[in-house]
């Protein structure tokens, strides 16, 4: 590979700690970095030694299920998909600051369950070493269930994987940055079906209009649209095509947020 040494030294030590594993079931979304990981394990154990487990579920869009199909096919891995249960949940909808942590703590069970039932040793998730920076509740939920994360351990950051996804042929290596649909509604709202929708679906549609990175955020009769900085000024420009979806939707007001798109904007202030 043509990489920097120290991303390369990285990249060896992962492909190491996961040689000695066996068989691994892999949670894999489709993102960049359940993606890389998932292929960092074939390559290393073969497909027939690796698992992707999909969540299906309300907070996911219904899109990214497809994509995760079509790219765990190009891998050439068998993927399982399942129902996930975190809607069940009361504690998970009534959406406090723990939210993700009552979230990834049935995902987990469930993958576990499946993971024994075929056999596989290990469980991998794809945090990396940047999301030790966020607030990130879900942590805790691995560390319960003695799920790896092999790409923090590592210490490879986001741009490192995207470097590495490139050198290794993924498409997603330029993929945006993806997080579930109850990201988008302030802790104390509740989450739920109605909500998700109408999230997805005014995300669905500023993507059409040529906007890869986009984020809703649900604060009730209010969307307040993050995109990046260099497409503010085309979502200004469709501001009447976006304004009137968005009030089809049902959004009395529709804001763009100045300060962009960021990571984990809902946690400000926690």
């Amino acid at each position: 590979m043509r990489i920097d040494e120290g991303i390369e030294h990285k990249y060896d030590d992962l492909r190491r700690s996961i040689g000695v594993m066996g068989k691994v079931a892999v949670t894999f979304s489709g993102g960049v970095d359940s993606t890389f990981l998932l292929k960092v394990c074939i390559d290393v154990l073969g497909s027939g030694n690796v698992l992707a487990l999909t969540g299906v579920s309300p907070i996911h869009p219904h899109a990214e299920r497809g994509e995760a199909q079509a790219l765990a096919a190009d891998l050439g891995v068998r993927m399982v998909a399942f129902d996930s249960t975190e809607m069940e949940d009361d504690a998970f909808l009534a959406n406090g600051p723990d939210r993700c942590y009552h979230c990834k703590t049935h995902l987990f069970r469930t993958v576990r369950d499946i993971a024994r039932r075929e056999g596989y040793s290990f469980i991998l998730e794809g945090s990396n070493a940047d999301d030790i920076n966020d607030f990130r509740p879900g942590r805790r939920a691995c560390l319960e269930q003695d799920i790896r994360s092999p790409l923090l351990e590592a210490g490879l950051g986001k741009e490192e994987i995207r470097t590495l996804s490139r050198e290794l042929g993924l498409r997603t290596h330029d993929k945006p940055a993806e997080a579930c649909l109850s990201t988008r509604i302030p802790y104390g709202t509740a989450i739920t079906v109605g909500r998700l929708r109408d999230i997805e679906r005014a995300e669905a549609f500023i993507r059409d209009l040529g906007i890869s990175q986009v984020r809703v955020r649900h604060h009730g009769s209010i969307a307040r649209i993050e995109v990046e900085e260099r497409d503010l000024l085309l979502v200004l420009e469709e501001r009447n095509r976006i304004a009137e979806e968005l009030a089809d939707i049902g959004f009395t007001f529709v804001a763009l947020d100045l300060r962009g798109y960021r990571t984990g904007s809902m946690n400000e202030g926690q």
